[in-house]
Parts: structure tokens; C-alpha cells; sequence
């Protein structure tokens, strides 16, 4: 018996693929919020030098990124489930890269509008393919975290941009700091050509004992191209009520995108240095918020009892908590406390991203790079209504002689209330009846 174990050859280990995939998802969020946040950073300077772009017109400029990027969205994602991921991120990380450098160059409002909108067209797609490559790189017991973390990196490029980018902009001008940040994504596209494959089975990085790993949940290693069943889509309720819960939060999400930084220089009285450090801080807390809400979600799959209802209360609780800190937000005299209640605010409310990005993929079963696309597309009407909300607010309260904290203060009640609708939306999401599921009842009839 000894002697028969002693010739039987060891176990394989398996090799860590997995985690060179990891790496490059999180560079490639972190560069992806490292370029978008930028923009806010630069806003007073852009306007300083061009006085006729008003805050209701540089609504536009921001929006122009956001249309675009939900116009793109869905078809992108869908290239990503025709074509491979590999080739279409690629396409995506160099096409953002090049008009984030190209921003430097803008010269008016309407090079501007161009410039963004091609930017956005850019950006388009980025998220849905790295959820495809996830569902077929990672067994489901892993992409919890996996998702976690690779949102949570794109929040720590939020918190280091704004920071960097104050330094460049005094140091260098704001033209200059669009050119540097632009060039880091060319770096990461080259790399992930040259390692990436889709299929793990073909990378000669992977062998027998990790891609039994990775095939656990019995993904097919290439899942044959089908047509979206439109039909059963329109009757998912969870598509729908996951794509008004991202909305709100996108909402909240593209003030600390887009106006964080110029509503605490002109509101607080911040200087512009201290503004990105607080700018950063409340992104950062976001990335905390979503790294340790992907754990939660692995730490919920592995208990016993009804899995579901626990993300759901879970993610009920914790926009709840972010409506009444970024309220509380409003009422701080002192900045650095503001803006630690927004960075809880912050913290709460991403919490659940990775909850909310489980269930996303497994309501859209087959077509997960097209569907959500879609989900995350309908993000992009509370990220453009915030956008213009608070520009346009700002506008409408100088109007009327209100100046400093009292010209945006009363917004923040608007941001408090989007997050309540959000967690009331939450109890009603059942990803169990995918729309896959939903289009054989159909057939069956």
C-alpha cells in the first residue's frame, strides 16, 4: 500500500493565470476612472480660460462623454460576444486613451463637445467585456471578489486622479495633464494584445488542474453566438429594475465624477491642492466600499439559507445608510468633514456594486456582454441628469443671488433622495428568473 502511493506521480498544482487576468482588469479600470475623473479636476481651470463656458454649458461638455458612452455601450458589449473580448478591449483602451490626450487640445466649447463625445464612444464597452472575461476566466465562487476588486481599482484611479491631476495642472497647465494621462493607457493595450487570449484552454499560461478551476461551474469553453431574445428582455423585470437602481446611483456616483472638486473650491473655499486630496478621499472610500462588499458577496454565497434575500437586504441597508450621510454632508460647516460624510456616503452606497454585478450577470445568462451593456447603459441616464442637474442648479441659484455654499448646498437633498429610491428597489430583484429562463416559458407556450 506504501509503496503503491509512494509511486503514484504528485498532484498537479494548478498555475495562477487567474491573477495575471486580474491584474490587467484592475489596470485597466484604474486607467479607466484615472482618465474619466480627470475632467473635474480641470473644470475651474477650463473655465478660468474660457469664461463663456458657463456651468449649464459645461453640463454639456461632461454630458457629451456620458451620451456617448450609453449610445456605445450595448453594441460594444455585443462585438465582445461575437467577436472576443480580447481585440474589442484593446480597440477600447487605445480609441479613450487617444481623446483623453486629444482633450488638451480643445480650444471651445464645441471642440470640446466633440472631443468628450469621442472619448465616451471610447470608454463604451470597457465594463461589459471584462464581465464576459470574468464569466469565463473565474468559477463563481470567485467572481465576487474578482468583481470587487476590479471596481474597486477603478475607484483607487478616481482617488489618484484628481490628486495628480491638481499637481500637473498647477505645475504643467491642464493641456499637458490630459497629454500624460492619455499615454498610460497606450502602455496597458500593448501588454494585454500580447498576453490576453479569450479562451483560457488555448493560453499556454493555464494547465489541466487550473482550467478545472475555472470550468467548475461547467461554463462552456466557447459559447455558441446567438440572438438576443428581445422579447423575453422586455419581460424581465430585474433587467429593468437593476438598470433604475444603477441610475440612482449614478446619479450620486457623477457628482463626485464630474462637480466634487469645483463645489469645494467655489462652495467651501478650498484651495485647489486640498480640493483633490478631498476629491480623492471620497473616491477612495468608494474603492474601500466595493473591495470589502465583494468579499461580503462571496462571504453570503458560501452560507446556507436563502442567498438572495441576504444581498438583497444587504444592499437595501447600505443605500439607506448613504442617503442620510451625504444629507448629513450638507450640514457640516467645516469642509474636511463634509467631505468625510460624503466619503461615507461614498462607501455605502458601492458596498453593493459587486452585489449589484452578480446579479446583472446572472440575470443575463448567455448574452451577459450585450445585456449588461444595457444595464449598465440605463446608468448613463442618472449619470447625464446629474451632470446637468448640478451645473444647471448652480446657474439657476447665483441667478437668483445665492453665492458660496448656499449656490449648491440645497441640491444634495435631490442626491439623498435618488439613493432612498434605489434601496426601495432593491427588495423586488430576482436574478434567479434570467432572461434565458423567461424566453423557454415562452417557447413552451
Amino acid at each position: 500500500m506504501l509503496l503503491r502511493m509512494a509511486n503514484e506521480p504528485p498532484a498537479e498544482r494548478p498555475t495562477r493565470a487567474r491573477l495575471i487576468v486580474l491584474i490587467f482588469l484592475c489596470a485597466m479600470a484604474f486607467i479607466l476612472y484615472l482618465d474619466r475623473i480627470c475632467m473635474s479636476k480641470a473644470v475651474p481651470k477650463i473655465q478660468e480660460q474660457y469664461p463663456e463656458i458657463s456651468d449649464t454649458r459645461m453640463s454639456f461638455i461632461l454630458m457629451a462623454f456620458t451620451l456617448a458612452y450609453g449610445i456605445f455601450e450595448v453594441p460594444t458589449g455585443r462585438w465582445g460576444d461575437r467577436f472576443g473580448s480580447r481585440k474589442v478591449l484593446v480597440r477600447i483602451v487605445a480609441w479613450w486613451s487617444a481623446f483623453t490626450a486629444l482633450t488638451g487640445a480643445c480650444w471651445n466649447f464645441w471642440s470640446f463637445i466633440a472631443v468628450r463625445f469621442l472619448f465616451g464612444a471610447g470608454e463604451a464597452g470597457a465594463y461589459p467585456n471584462a464581465v464576459r472575461i470574468c464569466t469565463r476566466w473565474y468559477p463563481a465562487k470567485e467572481r465576487g471578489r474578482v468583481l470587487g476588486l476590479i471596481q474597486a481599482f477603478a475607484l483607487v484611479g478616481g482617488l489618484v486622479s484628481p490628486i495628480v491631476a491638481a499637481y500637473l495642472i498647477q505645475h504643467l497647465g491642464w493641456r499637458s495633464a490630459f497629454v500624460i494621462f492619455g499615454a498610460v493607457g497606450v502602455v496597458w493595450a500593448v501588454g494585454f494584445y500580447l498576453w490576453f487570449r479569450d479562451d483560457p484552454a488555448t493560453h499556454s499560461s493555464v494547465n489541466d488542474a487550473e482550467l478545472r478551476i475555472i470550468r467548475s461551474d461547467g461554463i462552456a469553453e466557447t459559447p455558441r453566438h446567438e440572438s438576443i431574445p428581445w422579447a423575453a428582455v422586455f419581460q424581465c423585470p430585474t433587467i429593468w429594475l437593476l438598470g433604475l437602481i444603477i441610475s440612482c446611483s449614478s446619479f450620486n456616483s457623477y457628482l463626485y465624477f464630474s462637480w466634487y472638486p469645483k463645489y469645494l473650491e467655489k462652495g467651501r473655499s478650498v484651495d485647489p491642492i486640498e480640493s483633490g486630496w478631498l476629491a480623492g478621499m471620497v473616491l477612495g472610500a468608494g474603492a474601500l466600499g466595493t473591495a470589502t462588499g465583494g468579499f461580503a458577496a462571496d462571504i453570503f454565497r458560501r452560507q446556507a439559507g436563502n442567498l438572495r434575500a441576504a444581498h438583497r437586504n444587504f444592499a437595501m441597508l447600505v443605500y439607506l445608510a448613504a442617503a442620510v450621510a451625504v444629507i448629513t454632508s450638507r450640514y457640516c460647516d467645516n469642509a474636511r468633514w463634509s467631505a468625510g460624510f460624503a466619503a461615507l456616503s461614498c462607501f455605502f452606497m458601492m458596498n453593493q456594486q459587486a452585489i449589484w454585478w452578480n446579479a446583472a450577470t446572472e440575470v443575463s445568462g448567455k448574452h451577459v456582454g450585450a445585456l449588461f451593456g444595457l444595464m449598465n447603459s440605463l446608468g448613463v441616464i442618472g449619470a447625464m441628469a446629474s451632470q446637468f442637474f448640478f451645473g444647471w442648479f448652480s446657474d439657476f441659484r447665483v441667478a437668483r443671488g445665492f453665492t458660496g455654499r448656499a449656490q449648491f448646498d440645497p441640491a444634495f437633498w435631490i442626491y439623498g433622495a435618488l439613493l432612498v429610491l434605489a434601496a426601495l428597489c432593491w427588495p423586488f430583484v430576482n436574478p434567479a428568473r434570467s432572461v434565458d429562463e423567461i424566453a423557454k416559458q415562452s417557447e413552451a407556450r
